[in-house]
């Protein structure tokens, strides 16, 4: 069987919306029994995902810096 991939451009906010939710939904899925694995399987993609994407370069005011 073939299947189709679809590859999505995310930004760290967007990817962290994408986490958040499904993390929520599994916790749901745990609560009533139901089962998770297809949901902790877009989830781990999701966080492998996020660790490839680079670090955003902080500058002005909201940089943490020794004083």
């Amino acid at each position: 069987m073939h299947e189709e991939k679809v590859t999505l451009k995310l930004d760290r906010y967007e990817c962290g919306i994408i986490f958040h939710s499904l993390k929520d939904k599994r916790n749901q899925l745990l609560e009533t029994n139901q089962d998770t694995e297809l949901v902790e399987d877009v989830l781990m993609k999701v966080i492998e995902g996020m660790e490839q994407l680079p670090e955003k370069e902080r500058k002005g005011r909201w940089h943490r810096e020794e004083r």
